[in-house]
Formats: C-alpha cells, sequence, structure tokens
C-alpha cells in the first residue's frame, strides 16, 4: 500500500486559486476573506481540542446582547475572527452575535474593501463543556456604501439574497469548513497533519428529501397549533410515505442543520408562545444558512416566507427558522398553509 500523499486532493488555498483561474474576471478578494476565515477556524479550532486542558472552559462572567452567559471561548473565537480579518486586505467591518454594535475596520485598506462580514463566532458554545460538536457560521456580503469610506450598518442590513459567500466551521470528530457561493456548495476537512482544509466534500447536494426531523420537542406545548401538526405527521409517516421519520436533535443548530445538508431532514426552531419571534437571528445564523442549503437544492423559511426576502431592520434580528430538504420543506409548508 502506497503512503504516498493523493495531490489530486486540493487545499482551501489551490481550490480558491483554482476557482479564481476559472474566472479571469475575479480580483481575489473574496478568496483572501475565505482563506483569512479559514485561519481563524483552524487557530479557534486548537483551543476548542484541548480547552478541557487550559482554563479556557466555563462562564466569562459577563453577558452578551442577546441576554446569554458568554463563554470563555466564545471570547477567544471572537476575538480570532476579529483580529485575522482586521489585519487582512478583504473585510471592511463586522457583525458578530457577541457585540452589541458593529466594528468598523477604519483604516485605508479596510476602508477600500469590497465586502462585510457577519459571524457568530461559536455557535452552540453551551456544548463545549460536555464534548459535543460546536461551530461557527458567517456570511459575506458586498458593501452598498461607497468603497473607501468607513462601512456603516447599511452595509449590514441587506436581505440574505444579496450574500456573495456563506459558510459554516463544524468543530467534531472532524473539523470541516463548508463554504457556498452562488456556483456551489463544497466542503473541506482539516488535515491535522499538515494543517491544511482539503477538499473532501466537493459540490455538495441537499438530498430532495430524508427521514429525520430535528428540533426542541421539549418545548411543543409553547408552539403553534400548524407546527404540532406536521410533527404529529412526522411520527406517523408510513413506509410508503417514506418514513418514519426519526427524531434527531443535537442543541448545536451547526452539527444538526450540518446532518440534514449531508444525509436530508428539516430542521425547526420555531416560535413559542413566550418567544414569536423564536430564537435564532436572522443575520448570522439563519441568512448564512439559508443561503448554503438554498444553493444545494434545498429550501429555508421563516414559516411565512423565505428566509433570504426578509429585510432585516436591526443587526440581532430574530426570526423563526424551517430548513433542510426541498420536498420536506414544501411538505411543511402545506402544512402552515392549510
Amino acid at each position: 500500500m502506497s503512503n504516498r500523499v493523493n495531490r489530486q486532493v486540493l487545499t482551501l488555498d489551490e481550490f480558491t486559486i483554482q476557482q479564481m483561474r476559472n474566472y479571469p474576471q475575479a480580483t481575489g478578494e473574496l478568496s483572501n476573506l475565505l482563506r483569512d476565515i479559514g485561519l481563524a477556524a483552524k487557530r479557534v479550532n486548537v483551543e476548542v481540542n484541548k480547552a478541557g486542558l487550559v482554563d479556557i472552559l466555563g462562564d466569562f462572567g459577563t453577558v452578551n446582547i442577546q441576554g446569554e452567559q458568554v463563554k470563555k471561548m466564545d471570547v477567544y473565537a471572537n476575538n480570532q475572527f476579529i483580529g485575522v480579518l482586521k489585519h487582512g486586505i478583504s473585510c471592511a467591518g463586522l457583525g458578530s452575535e457577541e457585540l452589541e454594535d458593529i466594528v468598523i475596520f477604519n483604516d485605508e485598506i479596510s476602508n477600500n474593501s469590497k465586502y462585510v462580514v457577519v459571524i457568530d463566532p461559536l455557535d452552540g458554545s453551551s456544548n463545549i463543556d460536555v464534548n459535543v460538536t460546536i461551530g461557527t457560521i458567517f456570511g459575506v456580503y458586498r458593501r452598498v456604501t461607497k468603497p473607501g469610506t468607513p462601512c456603516t450598518i447599511e452595509d449590514f442590513l441587506q436581505t440574505g439574497r444579496n450574500q456573495v459567500a456563506a459558510g459554516y466551521v463544524i468543530y467534531g470528530s472532524s473539523t470541516m469548513l463548508v463554504y457556498a457561493t452562488k456556483r456551489g456548495v463544497n466542503g473541506f476537512t482539516l488535515d491535522p497533519a499538515i494543517g491544511e482544509f482539503c477538499l473532501s466534500h466537493p459540490d455538495i447536494k441537499c438530498p430532495e428529501s430524508g427521514k429525520v426531523y430535528s428540533l426542541n420537542y421539549g418545548n411543543i406545548l409553547q408552539f403553534g397549533e400548524k407546527i404540532k401538526n406536521y410533527i404529529e405527521r412526522c411520527q406517523k409517516k408510513s413506509k410508503k410515505d417514506g418514513g418514519p421519520y426519526t427524531q434527531r436533535y443535537v442543541g448545536s443548530m451547526v452539527a444538526d442543520v450540518h446532518r440534514n445538508l449531508i444525509k436530508g431532514g428539516i430542521f425547526m426552531y420555531p416560535g413559542t408562545v413566550d418567544k414569536p419571534n423564536g430564537k435564532l437571528r436572522l443575520l448570522y445564523e439563519c441568512n448564512p444558512f439559508s443561503f448554503i442549503v438554498e444553493v444545494a437544492g434545498g429550501k429555508a423559511s421563516n414559516g411565512k416566507q423565505a428566509i433570504l426576502d426578509i429585510v432585516p431592520d436591526q443587526l440581532h434580528q430574530r426570526t423563526p427558522f424551517f430548513i433542510g430538504s426541498k420536498l420536506m420543506m414544501e411538505e411543511f409548508e402545506s402544512c402552515m398553509n392549510s
């Protein structure tokens, strides 16, 4: 058996350069931005993997803008992504789940950058203490304000359809970076031997259907009747209807949506009686995943309209969220419209 490295496998850097060669009009700025995000993700991955060995677990002692207890790894991850993007050449500013206001990289190079980034630096971080999968979610927008000037909140309050790229990093049994442009969705697995993300899941397509539905069943008494009716339909699926469906819920959205993207399924985070707008954030959780899954052939909605068509009016806006395989989403939508 040969131990030679398979040179047919492209690293993230090689892949983005290859993409540039296929599109001579490309400036390379977006490719640089994605590689910067990959660099920050590798740094976060190192700390996630050794979190149990150093004093980095547990609460930081403050509450973020969402009213949630901040974990030490949240702070570390947030600082890493801000630092890498600020010192790069391709990002004018950043909006983060962890910060009340946008961060403007107000220097000459950044002000001339075409893009801004929205990010959840460490989604599901409450799971890190018990060694459950967590992740990073990001979306990239082309600025609407004039290049050469500092970015403003206007650059961030765009519909999800205006994203030029979106992605996530999943820190699990292996570490993967999945990102989408309008040309397709590709997944890269981190090879710890060489410290590089390598193309492992080219041209990802979301199966049209699946047998998994994902939601926090503990909140069912808080859900609306139409949501309850759809859940009951999932539970009663017969073999001839493509069933039976299985409930799978990690409690880390990156893990749940990643599984359904690869294997098919539907993820649901409805509004409740107490929180009619739901818990998930539109700009840096729902929009990026909606962009990725739609490019891969799936669908995403808030139960009334496509997530990517919602016009945001604030940075930390929340929304009910339903996303997954095309046929499963269409069945869900028919229940909601009945």
